[in-house]
């Protein structure tokens, strides 16, 4: 299943050989940007750790479908992982009895950084285990970089980096996954071979829309169209959320005009490398103001006015 990894051969490589010669660490940490794949790089190796010759079962870890594979994550506004989640995984994973398909059981822990809070009390309960594993159980675990971990956790876990792929790459995976070519191809320059963010901008309705409004918005801009984008901001006014991902968005498509002009007129309604500059330094001020709990009505109506 590592093989389905985009990219990364030498990553693909050096686990492959690990796997097939036994000698695989019990707790393996993956880091990478956003939307590059960690999570899904993840997977594939755990595929290939329960299930060596493939198979429904294989596909099933995938599909975060199979029952040898238990999952902890960041819940809530916070996005911590709650130390009670780790000492039921613990217990789980002490108590059960392995299945006779699978060659072990895996515990994901997606976004490690998420160990973090509430003094670090998740991390502990985590660390008993990691030091101590049971037999046959594989910890994989997740984040944008190792410096985010605690040092704790980091030091008994073998880290390796998921790159992002060149943007050709990516195209031909989306075109796998059966998006239209021309979707496909600006897609993978938008977001500059992270193929999940990719995926999600095009499979996940909400980040999907938000797209579309950060591309209609950079066309009010380019016309100098204050009214309609205060029109379109507004709708924000109470979506803190919301609005940081329309921010997001902004970003990646003033980051793409400044990389290819052309794609200004194609995809932004005429927005000039000028215009984008323009709109990246307002997205920052704006940023920073959500970030300290500003006004989110004003900071909306100071957006608009900036950005036309």
């Amino acid at each position: 299943m590592l093989e389905r990894l985009a990219g990364n051969d030498a990553l693909k490589s050096e686990l492959g050989a690990a796997l097939r010669g036994g000698r695989l660490p019990h707790a393996v940490l993956l880091v990478g940007e956003p939307g590059c794949g960690t999570g899904f790089a993840a997977r594939c190796l755990a595929a290939d750790y329960l299930y060596p010759q493939g198979g429904p079962h294989a596909e099933a870890v995938l599909k975060k479908e199979d029952t040898e594979c238990l999952v902890l994550q960041g819940e809530g506004a916070s996005g911590q992982i709650p130390v009670k989640k780790v000492r039921e995984a613990r217990e789980a994973i002490q108590r059960s009895a392995l299945s006779t398909d699978a060659a072990g059981r895996v515990l994901f822990i997606y976004g490690a950084q998420n160990l973090n809070g509430t003094q670090g009390s998740a991390a502990n309960a985590l660390l008993k285990i990691i030091e101590e594993p049971p037999e046959g159980v594989l910890f994989l675990l997740t984040a944008p970089n190792a410096a985010v971990v605690l040092p704790t956790i980091r030091s008994r876990c073998a880290a390796y980096t998921i790159a992002p792929v060149p943007a050709v790459d990516c195209a031909a995976r989306l075109r796998a996954e059966r998006f239209p070519a021309k979707a496909a191809d600006e897609l993978a320059f938008l977001y500059e071979g992270h193929i999940g963010t990719a995926l999600k901008s095009w499979n996940d309705q909400t980040t999907k829309a938000a797209l579309g409004m950060a591309k209609t918005l950079c066309g009010y801009a380019a016309q100098g169209d204050t009214y309609r984008a205060l029109a379109l901001l507004t709708k924000y006014e109470r979506d803190k959320e919301g609005f940081a991902a329309l921010l997001w968005q902004l970003d990646q498509l003033c980051s793409a005009v400044l990389r290819r002009p052309a794609y200004g007129q194609e995809q932004c309604g005429g927005l000039t490398p000028d215009d984008a500059a323009k709109i990246l330094r307002a997205d920052a001020g704006a940023r920073r103001s959500l970030n300290g709990n500003g006004n989110l009505r004003l900071n909306v109506a100071v957006l608009a006015g900036e950005i036309t």
